[in-house]
């Protein structure tokens, strides 16, 4: 897993990032998921313009945050990057328990939280891009995760809140197989 620190955050993330920091009131935690997370967190390499997020902390910012740094702010114009909100996602119920900040001590009030791996794979499983298949054989081979606590988060934790269950087992089924290295024995 990765340690990211001030070094590491690149421009023009680094900027944006200490813009929004020191426009902020008050503090607030951000749940992100998404590119932004596999990228500047996990360290796959992709490219993202916008820093995906499903919660933040208090809700009555998130107001705040969509009007300073999110699409069509000062701070998106001026950085060609921005925070968007996700409404709906696939997590798992407990993902808040595993959450880890990024970049810890880096902002005085931006808190910025990313899914373990596990849970970040699985917010993907719905919608199931291509892209989606290429990060996750990236963070599965990288960070070498196995697939049998993949399996029983998703089994515990995502597939009751699932529709079409047989559809998502199927996915779930593809992308071990596909994107999750096996040791030879």
């Amino acid at each position: 897993m990765s340690n990211k620190n001030k070094a590491d955050l690149p421009s023009p993330w680094r900027e944006f990032l200490e813009e929004l920091d020191a426009l902020l009131d008050t503090p607030v935690g951000v749940h992100c998921i998404g590119g932004f997370v596999f990228s500047a967190y996990y360290g796959v390499p992709r490219t993202t313009a916008d820093v995906d997020y499903y919660s933040v902390e208090p809700a009555y910012c998130t107001k705040d945050l969509q009007s300073l740094a999110g699409q069509g702010s000062m701070l998106h114009k001026k950085h060609k990057i921005y925070f968007q909100p996700v409404g709906v996602t696939g997590l798992p119920e407990d993902y808040e328990t595993r959450l880890v900040e990024m970049f810890a001590n880096r902002f005085k009030k931006l808190r910025l939280y990313a899914p373990d791996p596990y849970d970040l794979i699985l917010s993907k499983l719905e919608r199931n891009s291509q892209k989606d298949r290429d990060d996750v054989a990236t963070l599965a081979t990288n960070l070498r995760l196995r697939p049998e606590i993949l399996r029983e988060r998703y089994e515990k934790e995502l597939r009751p809140n699932l529709f079409n269950e047989p559809r998502h087992d199927l996915t779930l089924i593809l992308w071990i197989e596909t994107c999750f290295k096996t040791e030879p024995a």
